[in-house]
């Protein structure tokens, strides 16, 4: 299984957000980190919000953040918050097949129980296994405390 590109950077968008926990993160810093454009970041964005993994504050000095803790979110999570499908195959997709074998085919269940397994490995990893060394990922996302301006509250 490929993941999209979405994914990949919704991951990073909630890595980033863990690195830099103690301050709101905002869109344009997270696109210059990962050299990403903000509109493509922007659409990643409203799936994460609907899902409770990140939450906006909105105003002058508002951006982003984890909407709940690293190690509360996993890849699993993120996975199905962002990815569009996972049929592996064409018979995944109810009335997609005209294959006569659908009901009883040996290949789909394989292609099922590789899923289940693909899924519940990415369940045991959460976004503070991926910045477990916040501070190589502060280092390499420019996250220094010149760099970075502080939160208001």
């Amino acid at each position: 299984m490929r993941l999209t590109r979405q994914t990949n950077y919704a991951i990073r968008i909630l890595m980033y957000c863990a690195a830099n926990e103690e301050r709101l993160s905002r869109i344009r810093e997270i696109a210059a980190a990962y050299a990403a454009s903000e509109l493509f970041l922007f659409k990643i964005l409203q799936p994460l919000v609907e899902s409770g993994m990140v939450e906006t504050v909105r105003g002058r000095n508002g951006g982003i953040r984890l909407a709940k803790p690293a190690d509360a979110i996993t890849l699993k999570d993120v996975v199905q918050a962002t990815e569009e499908s996972f049929a592996l195959a064409e018979c995944f997709e109810t009335g997609a097949t005209d294959c006569p074998l659908i009901d009883n085919c040996g290949l789909n269940a394989a292609l099922r129980d590789a899923l289940n397994a693909f899924l519940n490995a990415l369940g045991r990893y959460s976004i503070a296994d991926l910045v477990a060394d916040s501070g190589f990922m502060r280092k390499r996302l420019g996250l220094t405390a010149e760099s970075v301006p502080a939160t208001v509250n």
